[in-house]
């Protein structure tokens, strides 16, 4: 709770944004990071209050939240964070498997030498933030590692699909990542990821992407199962 009330209470006026807006940023990041919790029921007063606005930027928040699938109305009960089952899980990351391996396909086959610089780079830091056991790092990191690779691979089209899946994945990634038991394994991936790229082979890159997404669906789904059975 506490998480939550400072998370949400960092929201900040920006006289460039609409406040509809900015209260739904606020809101879609504090359930992105996990500060409100899947099944935590939305209440409008106290979300307004916490944020020092009105119900209605809240109110809006909520029904755009609910579009976007992180929010699901339960008739005469309100507002609630959707949860993660087995199926969003499943579903999505066997999405993201095929466009991943894609772009990483592409990527090897049209990045620039100064991109390729880039990714390495964005691996060190990665790495380092492992060995460091720093959360909001690897998580960062994670998404600049693979934006170089959506942007090497330069189709549009293809990162429009991804942008789709993006609220998602991240949700998906926190919770994924928090877990340091593997997040060693996570180095050795994209330092293979990273090689084949940097020699053009697109083929393997393309493998080592696809299986870098099914190793996550693997670890996440056994979370799943571990805490249903607790």
């Amino acid at each position: 709770m506490n998480n939550q009330k400072e998370s949400l209470m960092e929201t900040k006026l920006d006289n460039y944004k609409p406040l509809r807006e900015i209260v739904f940023q606020s809101m879609r990041e504090a359930i992105v990071k996990g500060d409100l919790e899947p099944g935590k029921r939305l209440m409008e007063v106290q979300l307004a209050e916490q944020m020092g606005v009105s119900r209605t930027p809240v109110r809006e928040a909520i029904r755009q939240l609910e579009l976007e699938g992180l929010v699901v109305m339960v008739p005469r009960k309100g507002a609630y964070v959707a949860g993660l089952s087995m199926k969003d899980v499943i579903e999505v990351l066997e999405i993201r498997a095929v466009l991943e391996g894609l772009a990483a396909d592409l990527a090897a086959k049209r990045a620039t030498d100064e991109e390729i610089t880039r990714l390495s780079q964005v691996l060190e830091k990665f790495t380092e933030y492992a060995e460091k056991k720093d959360v909001q790092g690897l998580i960062d990191q994670d998404v600049a590692f693979h934006d170089v690779i959506y942007g090497a691979a330069r189709n549009e089209r293809l990162l429009q699909l991804i942008s789709g899946l993006r609220e998602q994945v991240q949700r998906f990634r926190v919770m994924y990542i928090s877990q340091f038991d593997h997040a060693m394994d996570l180095v050795k991936e994209h330092k293979k990821i990273v090689q084949a790229i940097s020699t053009r082979n697109g083929e393997q890159a393309r493998k080592l992407a696809q299986g870098h997404i099914s190793n996550a669906e693997y670890y996440m789904t056994k979370e799943i199962d571990e805490n249903v059975e607790e």
